[in-house]
């Protein structure tokens, strides 16, 4: 198997995003974001997106299953064929062992599980600064790592910038528990089954780039071999 099919795991505020952007570069792979998937299906109107409709309009957890159905279905499609990147899912143990079964099923199996390090304290300090024109969401800036010019002024349109509800301290703490209890046990799972890489999410953005574009590298030379 050549393909290279990988799973990001990591705390929000690893930086997983930024490195997704970069490894699907590198290696050609289908960046499969399950909240974009999911949000695309449901305006599409097809018939898994319906099914998730209903639930979502209900106020409810979408089901594993269906889920699982459109990673399924997207990565059966050609573009998908030299490897898929998932990013957000699985986030449970019960996940992961749906989406193995799926991918048994499919004659395709995950190559590798990279994961970006951080601890909490500093996942704090990187969301809780976080700031947002509220003209214009990508303007982001962080009142340590990149301040305004003039405090609580976006640079680019004058705008005032805010802190989103998720940023907010108490906020992040509590998605850091859920973090933990729901999604940290995955990293025991996949460390049991030889897949789990380990990066350390403190290094500078290019250097850890880096570090993870050589290894998958050498994944999937082995996988040739």
């Amino acid at each position: 198997m050549s393909e290279l099919n990988l799973i990001l795991l990591g705390p929000p505020g690893a930086g997983k995003g930024t490195q997704a952007e970069r490894i699907k570069v590198d290696f050609k792979l289908v960046h499969i974001s399950t909240g974009d998937m999911l949000r695309a299906q449901v305006a599409q109107s097809t018939e898994l997106g319906s099914k998730a409709k209903e639930y979502m309009d209900r106020g409810e957890l979408v089901p594993d299953g269906v889920i699982i159905g459109m990673i399924t279905e997207r990565i059966a499609e050609p573009d998908a064929s030299d490897g898929f990147m998932l990013d957000g899912f699985p986030r449970t143990e019960t996940q992961a062992d749906a989406l193995r079964e799926a991918l048994d099923a499919s004659g395709r199996e995950i190559s590798a599980v990279v994961l970006v390090e951080v601890p909490d304290e500093e996942v704090v300090r990187r969301l809780a600064g976080r700031r947002v024109c509220v003209k214009n969401s990508a303007h982001i800036y962080h009142v340590e790592f990149d301040p305004p010019k003039r405090e609580g002024v976006c640079d680019q349109d004058g705008a005032r910038l805010v802190q989103r509800d998720d940023d907010h301290e108490d906020t992040v703490r509590r998605r850091l528990e859920v973090y933990h209890a729901q999604t940290a046990p995955l990293i025991d799972y996949y460390d049991d089954l030889d897949l789990l890489l380990r990066f350390d999410g403190l290094r500078p953005v290019e250097e850890l780039h880096k570090r993870i574009r050589a290894t998958l590298a050498s994944v999937r030379m082995q996988q040739r071999l």
